[in-house]
């Protein structure tokens, strides 16, 4: 990442972890070796553990007796609080950009939803879905919300890659989308809250079928 070089070496460090979270190619129970991970980021180990620091403050780490720092696992009601949480505000933001949105903030999340549409199951994909979900949460113009989700994304960050990655689930998704514009074109906030609400839910089952599909217990904890 180029930009990390412009960045306190902490901070970078940061990102990249961040990023490597998001990818799985840190995923719940990775354990943080601050002397590999310095290894690995070509700095020296106060800058990794002031990251990992961040990532604790974050809620993405732990500390597990005998292993030290760890990437967090989250249990089949965490999973479930969490998108319950995301269908909350981001079907209310849904509704407020019924109201707020430009027409040229509508036309780019239609560009952003056809393009989301054309690309490949990858990274392309999970990208523009990104964009689309951000678009939409500026366009509904309220700050604190805006505050709100990102605090809910990092904690969405330790289930790995987006259901995206299924490309029956991409097609899906766009559909689902769809909907939400249809609504948001018509400023019917109502039914726009009420399609992304729906939308988040389907995500949810996309995300429990992932699960099963890697034997990772679905009961929650004594």
């Amino acid at each position: 990442m180029p930009e990390d070089t412009e960045l306190p070496q902490g901070q970078g460090a940061y990102r990249r972890l961040l990023d490597d979270i998001r990818s799985g190619a840190l995923g719940p129970g990775a354990r943080l070796r601050e002397t590999e991970l310095a290894e690995r980021l070509g700095i020296s180990r106060t800058p990794v553990r002031e990251a990992i620091r961040q990532l604790e403050a974050d809620g993405l780490v732990t500390h597990l007796p005998r292993q030290g720092a760890t990437i967090r696992s989250l249990d089949h009601a965490e999973v479930v609080e969490l998108y319950e949480m995301r269908a909350v505000l981001e079907g209310t933001a849904a509704r407020l950009a019924a109201r707020a949105a430009s027409d040229i903030e509508l036309e780019e999340l239609e560009a952003l939803n056809a393009e989301l549409a054309a690309a490949p199951a990858g990274p392309q994909a999970r990208e523009l879905n990104r964009q689309f979900h951000r678009s939409l949460l500026d366009s509904a113009r309220n700050r604190f919300l805006v505050k709100s989700m990102s605090a809910l994304q990092k904690t969405l960050l330790i289930l790995g890659p987006t259901t995206l990655a299924d490309p029956s689930r991409a097609a899906v998704a766009v559909r689902e989308h769809s909907a939400v514009l249809e609504a948001l074109r018509a400023r019917d906030g109502a039914r726009a809250e009420a399609a992304m609400r729906s939308h988040v839910g389907a995500a949810l089952s996309a995300r429990i079928r992932g699960m099963r599909g890697r034997d990772i217990p679905l009961e929650d904890g004594p």
